[in-house]
């Protein structure tokens, strides 16, 4: 599903060029949840945008369900991260003035997905994620760990091949972050989706099927 060879970041030069990735090279098969460990500025975020296109690296490459990230254009990347690669944020992300069942179906409103398959298929993610019976409140009326099942749905609309998240729980207390991320192992056996989930919290690592550890930029297993 995914495959990392080789790739380096380098933010500046000289003297205070900052070395964000140094020759990351690893493998993540289909339908696995696999854990990126590390502390704040081991690289975490810069190998998450990396692999989602938001960033290029400076060499190496990347390559997402047999499409190589690296060499795609603009709208190539646009595409990609509309069909196959999806993001879960730590702050969230929602959209305010929407519900939950709007907010969920904004994917597939982009995609222009028939009404009512994306009626059916909002509801089905919300039930997935427990928020069934929450579908029109808007996210200023959902705790925290609500609107993190609200973003996880609506990552999941479209039927990407790959979730990407960063940090989901960085804003939540001990039991409810342990709580979103049962919630993305069961996503992985339920959707059949890969997931790659960054986190600094070591308990977090017994959900996962694999952890790579990342370390000034450098990743083993």
């Amino acid at each position: 599903m995914l495959r990392v060879h080789d790739v380096s970041r380098t933010f500046g030069a000289g003297e205070h060029a900052v070395h964000a990735l140094r020759d990351v090279s690893f493998e993540i098969e289909p339908g696995t949840m696999v854990a990126l460990v590390g502390r704040s500025g081991s690289g975490k975020t810069s190998l998450l945008n990396v692999i989602g296109g938001l960033d290029r690296p400076d060499r190496g490459s990347v390559v997402v369900d047999g499409t190589e990230v690296t060499g795609l254009s603009e709208d190539g990347l646009s595409r990609l991260r509309r069909e196959s690669i999806s993001y879960i944020f730590q702050s969230f992300g929602l959209i305010p003035v929407l519900s939950a069942a709007e907010n969920v179906g904004v994917p597939m409103r982009m995609n222009r997905a028939p009404v009512a398959e994306r009626e059916r298929r909002v509801q089905l993610l919300l039930e997935l994620v427990g928020l069934g019976d929450h579908a029109q409140q808007r996210p200023d009326e959902l705790s925290g760990g609500q609107q993190q099942r609200v973003a996880i749905a609506r990552a999941l609309a479209g039927k990407p091949r790959l979730l990407i998240a960063d940090e989901p729980t960085g804003q939540l207390d001990a039991d409810t972050g342990l709580a979103v991320m049962a919630l993305l192992r069961g996503v992985v056996e339920s959707e059949g989706v890969t997931v790659l989930v960054s986190t600094h919290d070591p308990v977090m690592m017994a959900l996962a099927d694999r952890v790579l550890q990342i370390s000034d930029g450098q990743v083993t297993s």
